[in-house]
């Protein structure tokens, strides 16, 4: 029997690329098929609103390679992502967007690197076909991770990856239900490796991801996987005590001056003493704001709520027709 490679593909409102990421990915897993390579194409309709959901179930119908998960609402990448890993099937699982950001191109260059026994095999961005203040904020974000995170994530490395059977099931094993993937992927440990690529630039539609949703999955990732955050604000804390200390001993110091001087002047240090205190409420607020962060993460843990709901799965093998099922 030949070995199944699954890809996952997440998507929300790509109905105008829908057409091309299937025509390159069936290409590339054409060519894939000869070297004793079976595929299958999990696409994960993430809620779109647009007439995604309607192409990928043309797209079954046209091609048993084809299966789609229909989420019952817009439960965000990292969800859709899980969405997908928990359904391939695959002895091999590769996540890439289908907005073609992710070249299908590239599959044989990670495909190669587990026939070299690698369990886990990362894209790394070599160059991104972005505007610059989106560059910036993930060049940033990589390299604060790198500094206070507590797990040694590749730099540029996104959810672009391959991952054997064994790790696929390791993912889908783990309890979480806020998602940063490639954090998971990374703590996992197993035989990793990273394989160089240019990122595209979108070939059509709009970014799913706005900026919100990116700070969102910055914090998910600073959060998951380091307490620096927590740490620092206890080192903050104990920075405002030492000053404290040292400014009421210079006021007791510059008060008994004075008095064995016999200087009578008037009160000084209002405006430092305003701006100590603003100081000092800033770094409440900021720390109150830290530790909720923490908190919320726990409070969405403990509800136990499932990561995503499918609604249906649309699917069919190859000697009969299309179906369904939820």
């Amino acid at each position: 029997m030949d070995e199944q490679l699954s890809i996952v593909l997440p998507a929300h409102n790509e109905q105008e690329v829908l057409a091309e990421t299937y025509r390159r990915l069936t290409a590339t897993c054409a060519s894939l098929a000869e070297r004793g390579l079976d595929y299958e194409l999990v696409f994960v309709n993430d809620g779109s609103t647009d007439h995604t959901g309607a192409k990928l179930d043309e797209l079954v119908a046209a091609d048993h390679h084809v299966r789609v998960a229909h989420l019952t609402r817009n439960f965000g990448h990292q969800a859709a992502v899980t969405a997908g890993l928990s359904l391939a099937r695959g002895d091999v699982v590769v996540i890439m967007d289908a907005d073609l950001q992710d070249p299908p191109e590239v599959l044989p260059d990670l495909l190669d690197k587990w026939r070299e026994d690698y369990q886990v095999v990362y894209a790394v961005r070599q160059a991104r076909k972005e505007w610059f203040g989106k560059r910036l904020a993930y060049w940033v974000f990589y390299r604060l991770y790198a500094a206070i995170g507590e797990l040694d994530m590749p730099l540029d490395s996104g959810d672009f990856c391959l991952l054997d059977r064994s790790a696929a099931d390791l993912l889908n094993g783990l309890p979480e239900r806020q998602r940063f993937v490639r954090g998971l992927r990374t703590w996992i440990g197993l035989n990793q490796t990273g394989v160089e690529y240019e990122r595209s630039a979108r070939q059509a539609g709009q970014p799913s991801y706005s900026f919100r949703s990116l700070v969102r999955l910055a914090m998910d990732g600073l959060v998951s996987f380091s307490t620096m955050p927590l740490r620092v604000v206890t080192r903050l804390g104990l920075i405002g005590v030492l000053a404290s200390a040292g400014l009421g001993l210079y006021v007791v110091g510059v008060t008994i001056y004075e008095k064995v001087k016999g200087d009578d002047t008037t009160p000084r240090g209002w405006a430092f003493t305003a701006c100590l205190v603003l100081l000092l409420s800033s770094v409440q607020l900021l720390s109150l704001g830290v530790i909720g962060e923490y908190l919320s993460r726990i409070f969405l843990e403990v509800k136990g709520r499932p990561t995503f709901l499918i609604g249906r799965v649309t699917e069919r093998s190859a000697d009969e027709g299309s179906g369904e099922g939820a």
